[in-house]
Parts: C-alpha cells; sequence; structure tokens
C-alpha cells in the first residue's frame, strides 16, 4: 500500500471518531477510540533563544508521594491544582451540546464547580448549572436582546452562596449560586479580560485597560483599583491573579508582576520581565497563568522564559530558557510543565535546575517492555506495574502535526493533556511516556477538569464527560 493511500485511510478512520448528537441532552456513554496519529513540524515564532529540541535524562523515573487532592478546581486562588486524586480509565464517554461559541479558540473557557455541581454558559449568555448526574439544575440569561446578539463571553468566580459574572462586554453581576436569581447587575468602563478571584466579601479582576479592580461581592461596588500597564497594549491572552495571605498578585499585557495589598489596593511591589520600549516584544507577548505557592511565583511564556519570583520581594530567583503559554503546577519541590513544542518538563522549584525533559509528540515512545532501572532523586520510587489497559503508540508512529499544547492536570500517576487539535494525551509522570492518545475533536479543547473521579473538557458547542 502506498503512502498516500495509507494516508488517505488514516484521514477516513479519524473523520468517523465523530462525537456529534443531537443537542439539548446528556448523550448516552460510548466507548473511547484511541488512535494513532501524524504529526509534522511545529513553526516557531518570536524565539529570541534557541528553543529545547530534545530529551534530557529521559530514562529518569520519579513517583510522586505528595498528598492527594480531592477537588483541585473547587478552590484554586493560587493556580495551583497540585496532584488531584485521579486515575480516571477514560474508557466511557459522554457529552452536553449547546449553541456553538464563535471563536472557541481565542478564548479560555473554564466552568465553574460548586459541591458536586458544574456551571457554565452557551452562545447567548445563558448560564447552565448541572448536577453530579448530568441534569440541568437551572438555566438562567440575563442578557437583553442586543447584548445576546453580541455573543458574550462568561468568566465565573464563586464563594459559598454567590456566583460572580464578567463578560468580555463589560457587564458583571451577581446571582444566587444555589437558585440562579440575580442579586446584581453593574457596567464596567471596558470589557473584563482575566481570571476571577473572590475572597471573602471582595471579588477581583482585570479589564483590558490593564486596571485591576476590586469590587464587593454584596453589591457590586468598586472598593479600589491599581492601574498597571499601559492601556494601548491590550493582551492576547486572559491575564491571571493569584491570592496568598492577604495579598494579591497579578500579570499584565507587557508582562509586569505587581503584589497589592489585598484590602487597600496598596502596590507592594512590582517586577517587569520584558523590554516594553520595543512594541512588538509586547504586543505578541503571551503568558502562562502565574502560579503560587508558599514562597513563590511561578509563570512562562512564548519568549523561551520561564520565571520564578520570590512572593515577598518581587526579586527574580531564577530563570530557565522554557517556551511554554501552558499554566504550570507545582507539587512539593517539583515544577511540572509543556513546552509549546509538546516537551514534557520537571523543574526543581529551588534552584530551577531541570530533572528531565521527555518528548510527549516525538517518535521517542518506546515499548513498555523495554525499561531502564530506576534513578532516585528525592522520595520512593518504583517500577511501574505491567498495565495493559492503555494502548502504546508504536514506535516512530508519532510525528510532530503542529500540535500546540492547550493545558494539562497531574493526576495520581498520570499528566492529562490536551492540545490544539483536539487530542487528549494520557503521559505516565513516573517515565514521562505517553500512555494513550484520544481523538476528541479536530480542534482545540480546553484544558482538562477533574470532579468526582470524572474528567471534563470544553469545546465549542458542548462539555464533555469523560468517566
Amino acid at each position: 500500500m502506498s503512502n498516500i493511500l495509507k494516508y488517505f485511510v488514516l484521514l477516513i478512520l479519524l473523520s468517523n471518531c465523530s462525537l456529534d448528537t443531537k443537542s439539548g441532552i446528556w448523550t448516552e456513554k460510548k466507548d473511547i477510540k484511541i488512535v494513532k496519529i501524524k504529526k509534522e513540524n511545529v513553526t516557531q515564532l518570536f524565539i529570541k533563544d534557541k528553543t529545547l529540541e530534545k530529551e534530557l535524562n529521559s530514562n529518569l523515573k520519579i513517583k510522586l508521594t505528595s498528598r492527594l487532592i480531592n477537588n483541585g478546581f473547587v478552590n484554586d486562588l493560587t493556580n495551583n491544582n497540585g496532584r488531584i486524586n485521579y486515575d480516571g480509565e477514560l474508557k466511557k464517554i459522554s457529552k452536553f451540546k449547546f449553541s456553538k461559541i464563535d471563536n472557541f479558540e481565542y478564548h479560555e473557557p473554564k466552568p465553574i464547580f460548586e459541591s458536586d455541581n458544574l456551571i457554565f454558559f452557551d452562545k447567548k449568555g445563558s448560564i447552565l448549572k448541572f448536577d453530579p448526574n448530568s441534569k440541568i439544575i437551572w438555566k438562567k440569561n440575563y442578557y437583553n436582546k442586543t447584548e445576546k446578539k453580541l455573543k458574550p463571553i462568561l468568566t465565573f468566580g464563586k464563594s459559598t452562596e454567590v456566583l460572580i459574572v464578567a463578560d468580555n462586554i463589560s457587564k458583571y453581576y451577581a446571582l444566587n449560586i444555589k437558585t440562579g436569581d440575580l442579586l446584581w447587575a453593574k457596567y464596567n468602563s471596558s470589557p473584563f479580560n482575566s481570571q476571577i478571584k473572590v475572597y471573602k466579601d471582595k471579588f477581583f479582576i482585570i479589564d483590558f485597560n490593564n486596571v485591576l479592580r476590586c469590587f464587593s461581592t454584596i453589591n457590586g461596588k468598586e472598593l479600589w483599583n491599581v492601574k498597571a500597564s499601559n492601556t494601548f497594549i491590550k493582551s492576547q491572552k486572559k491575564l491571571s491573579i493569584v491570592i496568598v495571605n492577604n495579598s494579591l498578585y497579578f500579570n499584565n499585557s507587557t508582562g509586569d508582576i505587581t503584589a497589592v495589598d489585598i484590602n487597600s489596593g496598596t502596590m507592594l511591589w512590582q517586577t517587569p520581565t520584558q523590554n516594553t520600549t520595543i512594541y512588538e516584544n509586547t504586543f505578541l507577548l503571551q503568558t502562562s497563568n502565574i502560579v503560587a505557592n508558599d514562597d513563590i511565583i511561578i509563570f512562562s511564556n512564548n519568549r523561551n522564559e520561564f520565571y520564578a519570583i520570590d512572593l515577598f520581594t518581587g526579586n527574580i530567583k531564577w530563570k530557565q530558557k522554557i517556551n511554554s503559554s501552558v499554566q504550570p503546577s507545582i507539587i512539593n519541590d517539583l515544577i511540572f510543565t509543556v513546552t509549546n513544542e509538546g516537551f514534557f518538563i520537571i523543574i526543581n522549584s529551588k534552584n530551577g535546575s531541570i530533572l528531565r525533559i521527555t518528548d510527549l509528540f516525538g517518535s521517542s515512545i518506546k515499548d513498555k517492555s523495554k525499561r531502564h532501572p530506576i534513578n532516585f532523586i528525592d522520595g520512593m520510587f518504583d517500577k511501574i506495574p505491567e498495565d495493559s489497559r492503555f494502548y502504546v503508540p508504536p514506535k516512530n508512529t508519532i510525528k510532530k502535526n503542529g500540535f500546540t499544547p492547550i493545558g494539562f492536570v497531574v493526576g495520581s500517576k498520570n499528566i492529562y493533556l490536551t492540545t490544539s487539535k483536539g487530542r487528549l494525551f494520557t503521559v505516565d509522570v513516573e517515565t514521562g511516556k505517553t500512555k494513550s492518545i484520544i481523538k476528541i475533536d479536530n480542534h482545540k479543547i480546553s484544558r482538562p477538569f477533574i470532579l468526582n473521579k470524572n474528567l471534563f473538557l470544553v469545546k465549542d458547542n458542548s462539555i464533555i464527560k469523560l468517566d
């Protein structure tokens, strides 16, 4: 069989793996098909330094012994989801369809979790709340006809009783999270472009003018604001916020990291990371979400820069040449990240030294019988028990095909990584090798979210749940 004919047959197989069903109800669960994937070279733009092109210590095996977190997405003030108590088999899949969200590839949709329930929105700004059995508890829409035509993109934050909603058409409002009833609604001077963080009776959000605003959750009144940078440069990516010990930290569109007092808005320190005198440098900048633990803030960007900044002083503790726009994760003294080129990297959080690099999108996947001796770093390390549940692609069947990582979550044994072309990778943390690849769609899907032993993904017209 010629190579052209083989490629044609593969395209037919991939196109037949559609998950589309009628809208409005959760589908019956279906068996998941795991497919082989061909990939080609990734084109890189605007990278000053040479990016990683090869593996490092690829035979190093690491077993995590840290505490497992049951609900890593319920309260995420630090953007650090940690190591979640999840080891899903990913054998069954169901979905709920809604009206398609336009330009989905330019947004970073995130559902909100309330107890065992999930909350999301549709094309016209309707907010839907699902119970653990995927039944709709309530559906609410607080937009007029003109606003609905603008197709608002919603961002959520929550406290125990209040759901905060803000959008890209300058509206923000609060609902009773139990009933969906409207508590109050207001308009800002410009649209919003960041995460929402709710802390006690306040919530915090950044608008397109790079102004951090603090509002009351009780009535929506603005309590204070901080202008972070030049308003001429608009972020190409949603900005991020973390809260640690009554201090708030956020990034802006020019790459600055700013710390403020959470009660007064007084600036504590600001650390620039880019040369803002060169317009093109900041306009095309894409940073990951900032992530914090007890003493550092970490983040990376598409300029081949990975930073660790001291939480208390704003001083840069270390910097690595890692090209990534994906939100990293801190587990004990280890940092996990995935580069835009598909390299899974583990870093020592104390000094920034790279412990291991493995190529997830390349042809380095080895047969499971070809294990190497275990190396010991910090903690307990054991051999991986043989497990035939997962499909392991044969060597040389995975080649680069323009995939871009969207996001990942760390489970008890694996990381679960999504891509711009709708694939879900399961990667063994201990070895750093890809164990399975599932085709969800041909286009962008959200980063994974986990709640109660289920993994959720969002695409442009549906929420997907995998058991």
